[in-house]
């Protein structure tokens, strides 16, 4: 069996000291992608934040990428980054650079020292998320969609072994959030990368099924679609 991207075991998730949820087990393999669904407080993005760095881990275990969550030291968490793709519902994009410039910063601050290789890379990821041509825009000139898409070039300038998507499309309309799963759904069967895609949007799951971990009541448990949309 492949080491997994991520693996929590009997982990409690605490949120300013109070645990959101106790007991969390579960793998996500290379290559699988993951609904992570839950009411608002459940804990779905303090799980999330966990996985990434953010929060500690300081009951059970967990790994991600190959980094013990339980040893994880603040100086270790920007190396952790780098093998993971973040992907939120609210942008952050440079409002005052163009697409490329907002993508050359990244590489730049995550060590690509050689100018050319740095506009290969950013060619190739803007042409994985239907935007190739369109580096010289700003972000205002862009959709949300458009925008959304951006961010997701920008989770992929690594190479991540799991992109963390939390609620990626709340900001989108039905049509466009469409559009966005199926790029994450295409992305992780192209470019072999687990996607754990936190969401409320239940009709998606419905239009694009996959495997489900559900935040209920304090526990992440295994889950089917139908139980949500029926």
């Amino acid at each position: 069996m492949k080491e997994a991207v991520a693996a929590l075991f009997e982990a409690t998730i605490y949120q300013e000291r109070i645990p959101v949820l106790q007991a969390v087990t579960f793998r996500i393999e290379p290559s699988e992608f993951v609904y992570l669904v839950g009411k608002t407080g459940s804990g779905k993005s303090s799980l999330l934040k966990v996985l990434y760095g953010d929060l500690p881990l300081t009951e059970g275990s967990g790994y991600v990428v190959g980094y013990d969550l339980r040893r994880l030291r603040r100086r270790d968490v920007p190396y952790l980054r780098r093998r993971l793709g973040i992907v939120f519902q609210d942008f952050e994009l440079l409002t005052d650079r163009t697409v490329e410039d907002n993508l050359q910063f990244v590489l730049k601050a995550t060590g690509w020292k050689d100018k050319r290789q740095r506009q290969q890379r950013i060619a190739e990821v803007l042409e994985m998320v239907g935007l190739g041509g369109k580096g010289f825009k700003l972000p205002h000139q862009l959709s949300a969609g458009e925008q959304q898409r951006v961010v997701i070039a920008r989770a992929l300038l690594n190479r991540p072994e799991l992109i963390l998507a939390d609620e990626p499309t709340g900001n989108l309309d039905p049509e466009t959030s469409e559009e966005i799963i199926r790029l994450l759904l295409d992305i992780c069967r192209s470019s072999h990368t687990a996607v754990l895609l936190a969401t409320h949007d239940y009709l998606v799951l419905k239009k694009f099924p996959s495997r489900l971990l559900r935040c209920v009541d304090g526990r992440v448990v295994s889950g089917q679609i139908e139980e949500l949309v029926s």
